[in-house]
């Protein structure tokens, strides 16, 4: 056989062997490798029949802790109806966890799939080039975030908490609208810290889950009487806000030199750039978000009611 029928057997052979994943009676095929986190993998998958595209994020578990993480987190998804906040198409647990005989089980999760991508994706793209977003889009789709935070921070019977809140965790629909995905480390809100192992334990989990140049202050050096509540979101917000005008975090040059990402944050100081293309209300805004103590934070209606001020105020200038 000549190399072209071969090439044709080999190539066919391949598309004959892509993978496919059965959740609940319907195939999906999967397509290409998008991201790859901590705990998960995200591939793109195609339904068999309609040919529609999802995002399947896929969680080995390693114990029974690491199955009720992972179905924690479908659980938040379902509770929170709102189209500010991912929603779950379907999933399915394959397998069992236990840790002492060693074996796994892996948690499929089908997502929508945003062919547009994050919305750190898109200030890359705006960064090479220097594209600052007008200030009446950057607060446009900050609204839309706040919103996404709103319904997390309503639930009933309490509120709960993203606790890892940063532009790679905000996808953008094919209208430009934000939507927060990654609830992974959504947990309650409110916790009481009552002595020093809980907040030990409290402080090691937010190494573990809070991406380090968004985390709150009282994460990096929790107290050991306190009261940690839904403003963490509300600092990793002003972060959020920050990056969408300056395409960084205020904190991201901090861990790209390898200094202390720590002592940064909790000294308190943000420094805006001087050229600065927005406006000083805005900026305050930013601060107004990124109080280092968090009893003196805005909660998230206070962050609408403020940001939709400058919206009327923008729009009066025109």
């Amino acid at each position: 056989m000549n190399s072209l029928g071969w090439a044709i057997i080999f190539k066919m052979g391949c598309l004959c062997t892509k993978e496919s994943i059965n959740i609940n009676g319907t195939k999906y095929i999967v397509l290409d490798h998008i991201a790859q986190g901590g705990f998960s993998l995200i591939d793109l998958v195609e339904n068999s029949i309609t040919r529609k595209r999802y995002a399947l994020k896929r969680i080995t578990c390693y114990s029974i802790d690491d199955q009720n993480i992972g179905m924690r987190e479908i659980e938040i998804c379902r509770k929170i109806n709102h189209e500010n906040v991912v929603q779950v198409v379907d999933y399915v647990l394959k397998g069992s966890a236990d840790i002492v005989i060693n074996t796994t089980s892996q948690l499929y999760m089908v997502l929508p799939y945003y062919k547009n991508g994050s919305l750190q994706d898109h200030l890359n793209i705006r960064a090479r080039t220097k594209d600052f977003m007008p200030e009446a889009q950057v607060l446009q789709l900050f609204l839309g975030i706040c919103e996404g935070v709103k319904a997390l921070h309503d639930a009933k019977p309490e509120p709960l908490a993203h606790r890892d809140l940063k532009t790679a965790n905000i996808c953008l629909t094919d209208t430009f609208e934000p939507v927060i995905v990654d609830l992974g480390s959504a947990t309650e809100a409110r916790v009481q810290i009552c002595g020093q192992q809980d907040a030990q334990r409290l402080q090691e989990l937010a190494e573990e889950r809070c991406s380090i140049v968004y985390r709150a202050p009282e994460l990096f050096s929790v107290q050991s009487y306190c009261m940690i509540d839904e403003r963490t979101d509300i600092w990793s917000l002003g972060c959020v806000l920050y990056a969408m005008c300056f395409f960084k975090c205020p904190f991201d040059p901090i861990y790209e030199k390898g200094d202390s990402v720590a002592l940064a944050v909790l000294s308190g100081n943000i420094h805006f750039p001087e050229d600065s293309a927005y406006t000083h209300d805005l900026q305050d805004l930013v601060l107004f978000m990124m109080r280092l103590n968090p009893m003196e934070r805005p909660f998230i209606y206070s962050v609408i009611e403020k940001a939709q001020d400058l919206v009327s105020k923008l729009e009066s200038r025109v």
